[in-house]
């Protein structure tokens, strides 16, 4: 009733049977939502989202069955679930027969390396699944090196999500087999790199195979090792790059000199990026006004995000006349400025560009434009 949508007699009748059950004081739920049931008329469900459960590998079977049972599923949502990599490894295999499901979500479930080379090997065979949500799961290196080969040839896969694996050495092996991949894939529209220890030569190689790309739009590489020359490969890249729309450079360490090749790029090249943020990069005042100031000449660049950066009054001044003057609107950055005995500064406000990856908000729409603009700028897969 609050989503305005029409209730299907089917499912609150199996809710309503649930409730009996849990009066009855039983722990353990099970939702029987056959689709093929003759005794009553159904709506099959077309999405399943089971995040933050205890299914374990024994849950990953019946989710498989259903794979294999329900053709009208398209999204399924399993993240958090303590699946191990027997679980993915009959979850990647339900998928090779499987024609409908759109987007998956394994979200921190260790499923390893050896999860990992299941769902690789899985995608040189499915050509319907559209995204993929791999973060948190302890992928190795081999399975992110298949992830890479695989991805030069299939061209259905439109979001991938690799965040944190487990990588050992220094040699950023993960980030040049991804740059490779991303220099003859045309068809990938998000990558996801969270936290895989890129540092300015990974940042070289990304920004080399994005001088080629025309495709990727939404690119994640938050929580690395990027300094200012990382950003001086960007900045060029970003010259000529007419395709990229949302970047996410949170906790990097661009500093001030970082943050000045960006702005100087965005205030006299690039008309395309929609969204930036560099949340925590130790940048100080300079920096800070001096993206502010390529807002002023930018008409694309809608959502900054500046939280956990070094605020002077400069600082403030310069993004409160952004706001006042409606540059920049209220919902498209994370701080809101007020006024203490005549000095303006800046509070955090919770926007950003996927603040609820990991949670649901305890009120209010857990989809919003304003918490999640990354994934309304570049809408890839739903229930996001």
């Amino acid at each position: 009733m609050e989503k305005s949508q029409e209730i299907k007699p089917f499912i609150l009748h199996i809710l309503q049977e649930v409730d009996e059950e849990i009066e009855k004081g039983l722990e353990g739920i099970t939702l029987n939502v056959a689709g093929n049931s003759r005794l009553m008329a159904i709506e099959r469900v077309t999405g399943l989202d089971v995040r933050y459960n205890l299914l374990s590998d024994i849950g990953a079977c019946y989710a498989a069955k259903l794979l294999q049972k329900q053709h009208n599923l398209t999204y399924l949502n399993l993240m958090f679930n303590d699946i191990g990599p027997e679980g993915g490894e009959v979850i990647a295999k339900a998928l090779h027969k499987d024609t409908t499901l759109k987007h998956l979500r394994m979200t921190g479930n260790k499923i390893e390396n050896k999860g990992g080379m299941y769902f690789a090997a899985m995608l040189q065979i499915n050509s319907s699944l559209e995204k993929l949500d791999l973060g948190d799961c302890d992928l190795g290196m081999q399975s992110v090196i298949a992830f890479a080969t695989v991805l030069t040839q299939n061209h259905t896969i439109k979001g991938l999500n690799l965040n944190r694996p487990i990588l050992y050495g220094e040699q950023e092996e993960s980030t040049v087999h991804l740059g490779h991949m991303l220099k003859e894939n045309q068809w990938l529209v998000e990558l996801r790199m969270c936290k895989h220890d890129i540092k300015n030569c990974g940042m070289k190689q990304l920004c080399d195979a994005l001088y080629l790309n025309r495709s990727l739009r939404y690119l994640d590489v938050s929580c690395n090792k990027v300094t200012q020359d990382g950003m001086v490969c960007l900045a060029d890249v970003l010259r000529s790059n007419t395709t990229l729309e949302v970047i996410d450079l949170s906790f990097n360490r661009m500093e001030n000199a970082g943050a000045k090749y960006l702005s100087d790029t965005l205030a006299s090249h690039n008309r395309t990026l929609k969204a930036l943020s560099v949340v925590s990069n130790n940048i100080e005042g300079e920096g800070l006004v001096a993206l502010s100031q390529s807002m002023k000449t930018n008409p694309t660049l809608s959502n900054i995000y500046i939280w956990g950066n070094k605020f002077d009054e400069a600082t403030c001044v310069a993004y409160s006349d952004l706001i006042h003057m409606g540059r920049l609107k209220p919902d498209n950055t994370d701080v809101e400025p007020f006024v203490v005995d005549g000095h303006v500064y800046l509070a955090e406000v919770s926007n950003g560009l996927k603040r609820h990856y990991y949670w649901i908000p305890g009120y209010g729409a857990a989809c919003s434009q304003s918490s999640n603009a990354g994934f309304t700028l570049v809408p890839v897969g739903q229930h996001l």
